[in-house]
């Protein structure tokens, strides 16, 4: 992979706008069924680990294969209705996971574009500072304030960086 240009695929405003067009579609059908829940809620309600939702599908195993030993004080077509929802959100959670992930990679590689092309700007500005061209001087004094220790290292990388790679 090229270490210059790495978000070269570019999204159109058509596809920006079918996205944020999906996101509201999915927002509108969630919030006419979702409880707000609140911090003291989520902690207090959870999400049941993996031994109980197994002790759940066994039960509803139970209820499909062998009515006769199901109790009569479940409401067993709100307890399938729910099984279902949650199945279903399970699954949707996978797929949300991935967009988010295919939206975090798509935006770092750009971000890392911006980054590297400033890097190359202010390098040229420093070379045209250095030249006397009108301008730059005061360019690159604005931009120095994010190098406040370019001694010992490359002069163009940020103090944030040299931390990032010491760790």
């Amino acid at each position: 992979m090229s270490l210059t240009n790495l978000g070269r695929l570019h999204l159109t405003a058509v596809q920006k706008t079918a996205i944020d067009a999906a996101l509201t579609a999915i927002e509108t059908q969630l919030l006419t069924v979702t409880v707000n829940l609140t911090a003291e809620d989520r902690q207090k309600y959870g999400s049941i680990n993996e031994t109980n939702k197994l002790f759940v599908n066994k039960d509803r195993e139970f209820f499909q294969t062998q009515p006769s030993l199901i109790s009569s004080d479940v409401d067993w077509v709100e307890f399938e209705a729910d099984f279902q929802d949650r199945t279903f959100a399970d699954t949707r959670l996978d797929r949300v996971a991935t967009i988010t992930r295919l939206l975090s990679d798509f935006k770092i590689v750009h971000d890392y574009d911006n980054y590297q092309d400033s890097l190359t700007d202010y390098d040229y500005s420093k070379y045209k500072a250095g030249t006397k061209t009108p301008g730059y001087t005061e360019k690159v004094a604005e931009l120095k304030q994010f190098f406040p220790n370019t001694g010992g290292g490359s002069a163009t990388q940020p103090v944030a960086e040299k931390v990032q790679e010491a760790e």
